[in-house]
């Protein structure tokens, strides 16, 4: 499993290398953000959420497909601080603490939002880090 994801993040980055030269400056980062926040997300989220974002039985809530996608500011709340108590993700009730990662840095907060944002929302947007570190500054718990 573990080559798969380097393989898989070594054509990311090929690709990435390989198209920069076409592509704006606003494009590259956000291929980097993505590429970072695949690795991101492999290391601290996919345990409980799965490598396909789809959860974990009636254990721990799917991103992908989730109404949360378009909460960004509370997406960013719950993997810096946690989440405790009972969430209603598409109509199922969860009720496990997710915990606070507060080792994560604001730029690897930016990196898996973008990176989810893209994958199960289809976003083209970044969630960019100097955003995380004021909206974090702003409404720190």
């Amino acid at each position: 499993m573990k080559n798969k994801l380097i393989a898989a993040v070594t054509v990311v980055v090929t690709s990435f290398l390989f198209f920069s030269s076409c592509q704006s400056q606003e494009e590259i980062k956000r291929q980097k953000y993505i590429t970072e926040g695949i690795l991101q997300y492999q290391n601290n989220c996919a345990n409980c959420h799965g490598r396909d974002g789809k959860g974990l039985a009636a254990l721990y809530p799917p991103i992908a497909g989730s109404e949360y996608l378009a909460k960004k500011d509370s997406i960013i709340h719950i993997i810096k601080y946690g989440q405790q108590g009972p969430i209603m993700v598409r109509g199922k009730r969860y009720n496990r603490p997710m915990p606070a990662q507060t080792h994560l840095s604001d730029l690897e907060i930016a990196e898996i939002v973008t990176y989810i944002d893209a994958e199960w929302n289809n976003s083209k947007e970044i969630t960019d880090m100097k955003y995380v570190r004021k909206l974090l500054q702003n409404n720190s718990r």
